[in-house]
């Protein structure tokens, strides 16, 4: 299943759905899907509200193989169901999706123009169950402010660190040290990022990858050696706050770069919507998404 799931990722057309927002981005998120913070008096509410979403985007009509290459799942994601079968096996088994997990348990205080992730607690328990049900990847996120080379190489070190954890697992990890998309040292903060991921990619041992999820780059095709790299099974791109619109601009300008995105995918989809209206708007998202995946 591995080789198959490997294979999809690394040579596959689409690309990847993040359905990972954790509880500090759950409350956002379903504000923007319409169902405001009223609407549910305790956390365990909430999740159950963001499952429906998430159920709703992944059994609709238009999620598919086709143009979908992988879904990133929050963690209680993939230890609940869809349509009655445990949310990993759903989208490998029935819709031919590869399944990723979150990780990270969020991030630290701002320091030297970074927010590293908090330390792992418990990421043994995680990576062991996530192998049991059958996920393929895990996904981490930092996030860089401004081009502070300590700053930077702080993120890069941590990032890896635990990527070689994840790898022992037999599990491809998805490194995301994101880039502040209105900082105003983004360009130079992408140029410090790209030579210092380079350096660690030289170090990883024997025939070892992982895969890298970046800000949409300031110089178009600026990450075009990343993306050619023997160390690097994909590279992927966060939407940061950028309309979908905007995005997809940006994105199809970079060759060989494909979408990871979260809120510019479910742009749009609301709580009140009848399932055709539903489906309708995100089939139009998909494609829009996809056709930028293509460059």
């Amino acid at each position: 299943m591995q080789h198959e799931q490997r294979a999809r990722i690394a040579g596959g057309r689409g690309f990847l759905a993040a359905l990972d927002q954790s509880g500090g981005s759950t409350p956002k998120a379903l504000a923007e899907y319409g169902v405001p913070e009223s609407a549910y008096p305790t956390e365990d509410a909430m999740f159950d509200l963001m499952h429906e979403f998430r159920s709703r985007i992944m059994t609709a009509p238009a999620f598919t193989s086709e143009r979908i290459l992988g879904a990133i799942l929050f963690e209680q994601t993939m230890d609940r169901e869809v349509d009655g079968t445990a949310t990993p096996q759903y989208l490998w088994e029935r819709k031919g999706i590869v399944p990723f997990v979150k990780v990270d348990e969020g991030l630290a205080e701002e320091a030297d123009g970074v927010r590293l992730m908090k330390p792992f607690t418990r990421l043994g328990e995680v990576l062991e169950r996530a192998g049991r049900r059958g996920v393929f990847g895990t996904k981490m996120r930092s996030f860089i402010t401004r081009a502070e080379p300590a700053g930077v190489a702080a993120v890069l070190d941590q990032q890896f660190g635990y990527a070689g954890q994840i790898l022992e697992a037999d599990l491809m990890p998805i490194l995301e040290p994101e880039v502040d998309i209105h900082s105003d040292t983004k360009a130079a903060a992408e140029r410090l990022l790209r030579q210092g991921i380079l350096e660690r990619l030289a170090a990883l041992p024997g025939d070892r990858q992982v895969m890298l999820k970046l800000s949409i780059p300031t110089e178009d095709d600026g990450y075009a050696e990343l993306i050619g790299h023997p160390k690097v099974l994909r590279v992927v791109a966060l939407s940061g706050g950028y309309s979908r619109q905007d995005a997809d601009a940006r994105l199809a300008r970079n060759h060989g770069l494909i979408a990871s995105f979260s809120r510019a995918l479910s742009e749009g989809l609301r709580y009140e919507q009848a399932d055709d209206a539903f489906n309708r708007t995100l089939e139009d998202s998909i494609a829009e998404i996809f056709r930028a995946s293509s460059t």
